[in-house]
């Protein structure tokens, strides 16, 4: 079945676009919630004069999100989380809303579903993207850190411990 999208709808496209669905999704979902209409022959015509008249508007559009792009350029930001410190994972995870605050931060005001990130539940270095438009993608680099260095310290402390223990047993398995 053929829509018509009236809203962005995450994961299947943006506002004015022509989209191919299953009818369930389509009939009890996108066209009640009046995320869609039914792409008719007619409907089609009336979207295609409608983005007509506001091509102009578009490329407005287009061109801010483009030069709000470039506010963007070079940002690189570090969150620090909770972890386990054996393992070095998050003990939550970071998504898109605490990029947004970090984001914020900065001075750059930015939706949160505007952010796209695979899930992050460990320490390290990752990639968000930032849609600004159907066309504009920035990609942000992302490093998440621990927040518990003196953990850390207090588990190296007996691991060194440790070490003369197993070198004492193999002396005494030798004697």
């Amino acid at each position: 079945m053929e829509v018509i999208l009236k809203e962005d709808v995450v994961g299947l496209g943006y506002k004015d676009d022509i989209v191919t669905v299953k009818n369930g999704y389509g009939r009890n979902f996108l066209i009640p919630t009046g995320k869609a209409i039914i792409a008719t022959e007619a409907a089609k015509k009336i979207l295609a004069e409608n983005l007509r008249q506001r091509a102009h508007k578009i490329a407005a559009i287009k061109k801010e999100a483009e030069e709000r792009s470039k506010k963007y350029e070079g940002v690189r930001l570090s969150i620090t989380a909770h972890t386990n410190v054996a393992t070095g994972s998050l003990y939550g995870s970071v998504t898109g809303a605490e990029i947004a605050a970090e984001l914020a931060k900065l001075g750059l005001e930015t939706e949160r579903k505007h952010i796209f990130i695979k899930t992050i539940k460990e320490v390290g270095n990752y990639i968000a993207t930032l849609r600004l438009h159907k066309e504009v993608a920035i990609e942000i680099p992302v490093e998440v850190l621990s927040d518990a260095p003196k953990a850390e310290k207090k588990a190296e402390e007996p691991k060194v411990a440790e070490e003369p223990k197993a070198e004492e047993a193999t002396e005494a398995e030798a004697n």
